[in-house]
């Protein structure tokens, strides 16, 4: 898997990159600093709920760790309208917030970690909490695969069922998502295309259809 590099190569104003970490799964690193084991898990998150969701699960796998810090950024790189922190019983300000810093000025969007931490007997003082947390998430993105989120549409697309083998190899070649199906009287399909790829999507879906199929927009994203 290629991986873009990050705080470099600034990408296209409409677009921005996102963790290419697919639904459900995660990114990990970890150290030890003066005996404590430090894990950082990542995730793509687009909304606060998914953060929150992710969050939880982390702190359901380690429910005997000394702390889950974590901070996350639901939205384009940089912006504040999406975001979270907590320092999870660590000293006020040492660690969620420098997190939340660190994935702020990381240049990707959409992203959520969580900093696990075993305490090792020793303490790190405020200098060095922070430091520490914020390393874990460096360390965790210098390995993060991250790609380009474009602007998109989403739409329906209803057509006879005779032609459904022909639409779905048709939209999986052209790289549009299939976000459900439904087998009715008809077959409608709810679809998500890149935006530049809109026309000659819906192009290509009429010609397999004869014509004999309805678009219905339902916005983008």
């Amino acid at each position: 898997m290629k991986k873009v590099p990050l705080y470099r190569n600034k990408p296209m104003a409409d677009s921005y990159r996102i963790p290419d970490i697919k639904p459900g799964a995660l990114h990990r690193a970890e150290g030890t600093i003066r005996g404590s084991r430090f894990i950082v898990s990542m995730a793509h998150c687009a909304d606060d709920a998914s953060a929150k969701d992710f969050i939880e699960s982390i702190r359901a796998e380690h429910p005997h760790a000394t702390h889950n810090c974590w901070a996350y950024q639901a939205g384009r790189p940089g912006t504040t309208a999406h975001i979270g922190a907590s320092d999870d019983g660590e000293p006020k300000g040492t660690a969620g917030r420098p997190m939340l810093t660190v994935l702020l000025h990381c240049g990707v969007g959409e992203i959520a970690a969580v900093v696990t931490r075993y305490f090792g007997g020793t303490l790190l003082g405020t200098g060095g909490l922070v430091r520490a947390y914020q390393g874990l998430v460096k360390l965790g993105l210098e390995t993060l695969a991250v790609k380009e989120k474009r602007p998109s549409v989403v739409f329906e697309a209803v057509f006879e069922h005779r032609f459904a083998p022909h639409v779905l190899r048709t939209v999986q070649r052209m790289g549009v998502d299939v976000l459900e199906k439904r087998f009715e009287s008809n077959v409608t399909v709810l679809l998500e295309a890149a935006l530049e790829d809109d026309e000659s999507v819906r192009k290509a879906l009429g010609e397999i259809c004869a014509g004999r199929i309805e678009f219905r927009s339902l916005g983008g994203k």
